[in-house]
């Protein structure tokens, strides 16, 4: 028998085994499917029934990329989405034959002025420059990777000029004096890993005068890798701030006050999609992270949904007195509103008290989290859009608006949205997930998970990797810097010199009918 013959018989013999197996792993699945209990499709249709899973598994990817035109998909549609990437990644802000919103649906709409303002009459500061790095898209065919460079560039930081900047606790013996509208909302070291984190605090630190909330995990490291100024977040588990046994340890709060990049604190009430205390899982709670937040690692960590002590605003005031007494520092709070009864309550405890928050942060039923409840995130809480005006008009009716800086968040992360709430009541932006795009987060829905694929929502070192810290800084930094110029933009086509000035006149509301509303 020849070499040629017996690698025939060789090749059959393989052929066959293969066969064989792959019969008998069909088969011993088959027996598997049909005896288990638990799923129906299985045990009417086994084997071919994992067909079906196997799809459910990948339908999200599929309606994001395949089937969801470019407004459907939640919570950022692709439209959203790729906005926010342009500004990052090119620093682009322009779109080509027009808008995609759907005009026919309710919404509010900015006045715009017969004579708007010119460029030289806005009211910026352009002495202060930014460099940053920007990707210059030199060729994008069907089927070839895309070519692409980066090169450095200096531009305007886009800044409120030194006259017209925003002071947060003016009576405290050090101010926060803020020249950038737009900052980061709470996120924390824990929900997100050590190399997104730096990345923030770099990008917010190259683009100049925006802040970093450090959420309520307490002040890492990592949020002092940029130069940029720092809010420091309380929430009911005191992370950072308490002792092993979970109380408030003022030392520590003394000692962290004495750290110059931060400047303010904010005390946590709640967060527009988990009006409850934090969450976050065992596998996320590193050494590290225990360590900052005084816990047990991989422990699962829990904080309450209120401070126990704090159970009228009265009590929450004087709380927030006591921090700002022993940090000399302003100090704040961060609310979601249910209706105008709250509102109410918050600014009548300010006028009986005599007691203000330096600040108050409102966070939208919109807003994003690592992980909550569907049944919060989608029915509890105000959108930001209702509850601004609640708060603005309840400060003013008692007298107390102009001792209160108030910080709206809640999925504004476009230009527009940023100056609609600002004309509703905001003096100061807070945008969480539009930022987390710019360090590379694809909305993939696993921050609860640690298995972000891109390795930003994750402790996990190995998925960390894909995060490479030095490239996505510039996008962070593009992000605030085209943000900030798209609010002067706005400003200037509704007659404005500068964003300060928008206001409720500046704003209708459109009905489904098409009937306007004015304020």
């Amino acid at each position: 028998m020849n070499t040629a013959n017996i690698l025939t018989i060789i090749g059959f013999v393989t052929i066959v085994l293969v066969l064989l197996l792959l019969v008998g792993f069909i088969f011993y699945i088959y027996r598997i499917d049909k005896n288990q209990r638990q799923h129906p499709v299985l045990r009417n249709y086994p084997v071919i029934g994992h067909v079906r899973y196997f799809f459910e598994k990948i339908g999200p990817e599929f309606r994001q990329y395949f089937f969801d035109h470019d407004n459907e998909g939640k919570p950022f549609s692709r439209r959203e989405f790729q906005h926010i990437v342009r500004k990052a990644k090119y620093k682009r802000d322009v779109i080509g034959f027009g808008s995609q919103r759907d005009f026919e649906e309710p919404g509010f709409f900015i006045r715009n002025s017969l004579f708007p303002k010119l460029t030289k009459e806005l009211r910026i500061d352009w002495e202060t420059t930014v460099e940053t790095k920007r990707y210059l898209l030199l060729k994008d065919p069907l089927f070839m990777e895309r070519k692409e460079e980066l090169e450095t560039e200096q531009s305007s930081a886009y800044l409120l000029p030194e006259e017209d900047a925003i002071v947060i606790g003016s009576q405290t013996p050090h101010p926060f004096i803020v020249r950038g509208q737009i900052g980061m909302s709470a996120m924390s070291y824990g929900s997100l890993g050590d190399r997104a984190i730096t990345t923030l605090s770099k990008g917010l630190g190259i683009a100049k005068g925006s802040w970093m909330n450090t959420g309520e995990g307490g002040l890492s490291e990592y949020h002092l890798k940029g130069d940029v100024d720092l809010m420091m977040q309380i929430g009911p588990g005191l992370f950072g701030v308490r002792d092993k046994q979970g109380n408030m340890d003022w030392d520590k709060l003394r000692e962290k006050s004495e750290i110059p990049q931060l400047k303010a604190f904010e005390v946590k009430l709640a967060q527009g999609a988990k009006t409850r205390g934090g969450h976050i899982d065992g596998e996320k709670v590193t050494e590290e992270i225990a360590r900052i937040r005084n816990v047990e690692p991989f422990e699962p960590v829990d904080s309450p949904n209120r401070f126990e002590a704090l159970q009228e605003p009265k009590s929450l005031l004087r709380f927030i007195d006591k921090i700002r007494d022993c940090a000399e520092k302003p100090v704040g709070m961060k609310v979601v509103i249910g209706s105008s009864h709250e509102a109410e309550d918050i600014a009548k405890a300010i006028d009986d008290t005599q007691i203000a928050p330096d600040f108050i942060t409102i966070d939208g039923g919109e807003g994003g989290t690592g992980a909550s409840y569907q049944e919060l995130t989608d029915s509890v809480g105000l959108p930001i859009k209702s509850a601004l005006p609640l708060v603005d008009d309840a400060l003013k009716t008692y007298g107390v608006r102009d001792q209160v800086k108030i910080i709206a968040s809640g999925k504004l992360s476009s230009p527009d949205q940023a100056a609609i709430a600002l004309a509703l009541g905001a003096d100061l932006i807070n945008i969480a997930r539009g930022l987390m795009f710019t360090v590379g987060c694809i909305q993939t829905l696993k921050c609860a998970s640690n298995a972000c694929p891109v390795g930003v929502a994750t402790t996990d070192p190995e998925l960390q990797k894909a995060l490479v810290i030095d490239e996505k800084k510039w996008r962070t930094a593009n992000y605030i810097i085209t943000m900030r110029k798209g609010l002067f933009r706005v400003a200037a086509a509704a007659g404005l010199e500068s964003p300060l000035q928008l206001d409720r006149q500046h704003v209708v509301f459109k009905d489904e009918k098409g009937k306007i509303e004015e304020w």
